[in-house]
């Protein structure tokens, strides 16, 4: 049964902190290839929906919709899993940081299929992965939350089927896209709420989660702990962790 994802808080301030960073742009253009009619499932607030070609964006939830701007084309009301578009009406397709959020993944990649002649690009978190970044040390049921959500990789690819190619997007230090991971090494950043709040991870957890997370970094960044152990990261210019790119010809 295909569901639409919830108005609530998560979607809050999303367009603020999470802008599109160009390097990763890049990445998700490339993997699109030179097709000229592009579809942008679970499109949110329209990030990255300039890399090229005319886009066609579909977002069923009607707070991220209205954080879209104003130069952008209205999003389609739908869901990932019942596409209104007839079957290879589109020569690319992409789902960006979006495709743990559906009831039920490998419908809304069979219908991604279905609708596109083309490359389906899938910009995700592997979830094998996820639980190897820092944030772990102090709010281990924020990732523990991403890494139940976010589908293996292997399930994507198998729910795509053809020929699937799976690469890891480096984040860059000055990353303008505001996922857990783009703070890499700048941690003083999770300490705003907003921020954390552009996340969606951190709406599924309680209030005394976020309260103690705030709390253990706040004194490890007063007293040097957390640059003992992870100091390295501020310098470091880009970072592997769980983002990357899943295509399917």
């Amino acid at each position: 049964m295909a569901t639409r994802t919830h108005d609530g808080s998560a979607g809050s301030g999303y367009s603020a902190h999470r802008r599109p960073d160009g390097r990763i742009a890049r990445f998700v253009a490339r993997a699109l290839g030179d097709g000229r009619s592009v579809l942008n499932v679970g499109a949110g607030a329209g990030s990255y929906e300039n890399i090229g070609g005319t886009v066609t964006a579909v977002e069923p939830s009607a707070s991220m919709r209205a954080q879209r701007p104003d130069g952008l084309a209205p999003a389609v009301d739908a869901v990932a899993e019942d596409l209104p578009f007839a079957d290879g009406a589109f020569d690319a397709a992409m789902t960006l940081f979006s495709v743990h959020q559906r009831s039920d993944v490998r419908a809304g990649l069979r219908e991604m299929r279905r609708v596109t002649s083309g490359p389906v690009v899938v910009l995700t978190c592997d979830p094998a992965l996820v639980r190897d970044f820092w944030l772990y040390a102090y709010a281990p049921a924020v990732l523990d939350t991403e890494a139940r959500r976010y589908p293996p990789v292997g399930e994507i690819a198998a729910a795509l089927g053809g020929a699937v190619s799976v690469e890891a997007v480096p984040i860059p230090l000055d990353c303008t896209d505001g996922f857990d991971e783009a703070y890499y090494g700048r941690p003083e950043m999770l300490l705003d709420p907003a921020a954390r709040q552009a996340c969606s991870a951190w709406s599924f957890v309680d209030d005394g989660t976020r309260e103690h997370f705030d709390r253990a970094l706040r004194d490890d960044l007063a007293s040097g702990a957390w640059d003992a152990r992870f100091g390295h990261l501020r310098s470091q210019p880009a970072y592997e962790g769980s983002l990357v790119v899943v295509r399917a010809l």
